[in-house]
């Protein structure tokens, strides 16, 4: 039976731009890592490395820079405006990823520019200083559609296999199994979130016990998950898509009625 263990890594301190994350994390891992350990680190402390921060007197204005697409768009009864889009990196979340909290006055923080980039950096920094063979994800959270609440989701990930692909086994039944892969960098990612929280100023947290899925750096990063667009059965919210069709429906409608 798999064992796995999960921590959170203390003595991490508030991150500045500038900041070296591989110093910082080797630091508070001591000797702590062992070849096969998978290194959960919130994109939060990514992004404030990076220096993401943007001024913005208005977060909104911050969403929309960030929007490619707008999937949907609802307003509740408070007043508040919640906007569902795909960002830059693909990613299909409220608010385009943007972040106001635990962030200087007048600014929000953006994702990183690229979190698999960000994400192999780090895992071969670790791998150099350390000396042990880690997985690294970088998680944020995201809500899910049908689901209540969020979860954290990888965003970036290298020297791990993002995907426990099945296809082609059987069942314990021995029945083939046609379309079984589960998202291990999510749910890694899911499990992580447990012990760091959102609020214990513990942005990262180990994993051991799934050393079957550490490997290469050249190994896809977490943009593999985006599901492509032509295969996305969910590309709009319902009433933009009833929208879209009316529309549609009408323009046709005209169009025939001019040609006869």
């Amino acid at each position: 039976m798999t064992s796995l263990q999960i921590w959170a890594l203390d003595g991490i301190p508030e991150i500045v731009t500038g900041d070296d994350l591989v110093t910082v994390i080797a630091s508070a891992v001591g000797g702590s890592l062992a070849d096969g350990d998978i290194l959960v680190v919130t994109s939060k402390i990514v992004s404030k490395s990076e220096g993401r921060f943007v001024a913005a007197a208005d977060r909104e204005d911050a969403i929309t820079a960030e929007t490619v697409r707008v999937v949907a768009t609802r307003m509740a009864a408070s007043g508040h405006t919640t906007r569902i889009v795909e960002n830059r990196l693909g990613i299909i979340a409220a608010a385009a990823g943007v972040d106001a909290s635990n962030t200087p006055d007048g600014t929000v923080l953006l994702l990183p520019v690229d979190p698999d980039a960000s994400a192999r950096a780090l895992a071969a920094g670790v791998r150099e200083a350390t000396g042990a063979e880690v997985g690294v994800i970088i998680s944020d959270t995201i809500g899910r559609a049908w689901r209540e609440g969020q979860t954290d989701t990888a965003i970036g990930a290298a020297g791990i296999r993002v995907f426990d692909d099945l296809r082609g086994a059987t069942d314990a039944e021995g029945r083939p199994l046609v379309v079984t892969m589960p998202c291990v960098a999510d749910e890694l990612a899911a499990a992580a979130d447990l012990v760091k929280g959102k609020t214990g100023r513990t942005p990262a947290a180990i994993v051991r016990g799934r050393s079957d899925l550490v490997g290469s750096l050249d190994l896809p990063g977490a943009r593999s998950i985006i599901r492509a667009r032509e295969h996305d059965m969910f590309h709009t919210g319902a009433a933009e898509s009833y929208a879209e069709g009316y529309a549609a429906g009408r323009a046709d409608a005209s169009s025939a009625s001019t040609t006869t």
